[in-house]
């Protein structure tokens, strides 16, 4: 492995995300070492970001961007997370133009949560098997029917792109994308370095059953 470039992990940061859709998958990533893997803060603009902190609005720990739209690195994989932030993000023609340029040139497009949402919107998802977050599924799947919307699944890996459904769903999902691009000893090495119990069938998520459930509480 010691002539494997390390892979590129670009992760979209905007106002009012979910925490551990980004800290989540990041951890799994990290875990493999700065020999394997390196990992770049983007956002419109350098600089500080701020989370979620419960749906409330922008009020939790501000996150750093190390990169701008404009001086983001080539990536091997761009991670796009959800929360309650990705209603106002759907009307940031920026963003979704960077995310539309950089599903050209990045080899996995990636998201947690309801950032599928913000993938569909910018025309990425379709033609592809897709989910998100299940109790918010219809944001996702208003933004194109010409994408194949899974309920079922924990994760969906079509390929050059791959969605999860809801918050932890994507620390599924990384492990599944470094058994993908690393093999599966790196995978469970990770799993256990974080002991953390994967959750390894993509095919069934246990919290289909609350399908939309806490859509009313999303931000007209």
């Amino acid at each position: 492995m010691t002539n494997v470039p390390p892979i590129q992990v670009g992760v979209l940061l905007y106002p009012n995300f979910e925490l551990l859709d980004v800290f989540g998958p990041l951890e799994m990533f990290a875990t493999l070492g700065h020999a394997r893997a390196r990992i770049h803060m983007i956002a419109a603009q350098p600089g500080t970001v701020p989370s979620a902190m419960a749906g409330d609005g922008p009020f939790g720990p501000q996150v750093m961007a190390d990169y701008g739209y404009a001086d983001a690195p080539a990536l091997d994989i761009l991670l796009v997370p959800g929360g309650f932030g990705t209603v106002p993000a759907l009307s940031d023609t920026a963003l979704l133009g960077f995310i539309r340029e950089r599903a050209t040139t990045t080899p996995v497009v990636a998201s947690v949560c309801t950032g599928s949402a913000l993938l569909a919107r910018a025309g990425v998802l379709d033609g592809h098997r897709a989910t998100s977050n299940k109790q918010f599924f219809d944001l996702a799947r208003s933004q194109s029917d010409r994408v194949e919307w899974i309920e079922a699944a924990r994760w969906v890996d079509d390929g050059h792109v791959v969605t999860s459904s809801g918050v932890s769903a994507g620390m599924d999902m990384a492990l599944a994308l470094i058994e993908r691009l690393v093999g599966k000893d790196a995978a469970e090495q990770v799993a256990i370095a974080t002991e953390y119990t994967w959750h390894r069938d993509a095919d069934r998520d246990p919290f289909v059953t609350h399908l939309n459930a806490l859509s009313g509480l999303l931000p007209s």
